[in-house]
């Protein structure tokens, strides 16, 4: 079994940019009620996920919930880099599976770590009940 039969790719999902201003970030998780999402540079390659404690987080230590204020920040300001590591497209489905035990979805890059796509946790699961 490959990686590529439980692939969600990048087309359909949604995704921020590193680029993208904290409270472009929050409006796009909060209009598609994510509690995390994969963040990518301007180039493509994966660069981490930020959750809702991330931002959360930011704010409560700026002190300051003012969504204008959101404006003058960015999400590679908050971004978490060991937090959600990609796996390569080339990955074991065992390690995958180990990989989903401790996260909801997993971000998946080609070699060159451009980001391609992720699989689920929900995915994962299904494909092992079939089975």
């Amino acid at each position: 079994m490959n990686v590529i039969m439980l692939l969600k790719p990048k087309e359909t999902i949604k995704y921020i940019y590193e680029s993208n201003t904290l409270r472009q970030g929050i409006e796009k998780m909060r209009a598609h009620s994510y509690t995390a999402i994969p963040v990518i540079s301007d180039d493509g390659a994966y660069v981490g996920t930020v959750s809702e404690g991330d931002f959360l987080y930011y704010i409560l230590d700026e002190q300051n919930n003012n969504m204008k204020e959101q404006e003058k920040h960015f999400v590679k300001d908050i971004i978490r880099r060991d937090f959600n590591p990609a796996v390569n497209i080339d990955v074991t489905m065992d390690e995958l599976l180990d990989r989903a035990l401790k996260q909801n979805f997993v971000p998946v890059t080609d070699a060159r770590g451009t980001f391609i796509g992720i699989v689920t946790r929900q995915d994962i699961i299904r494909h092992f009940m079939e089975k």
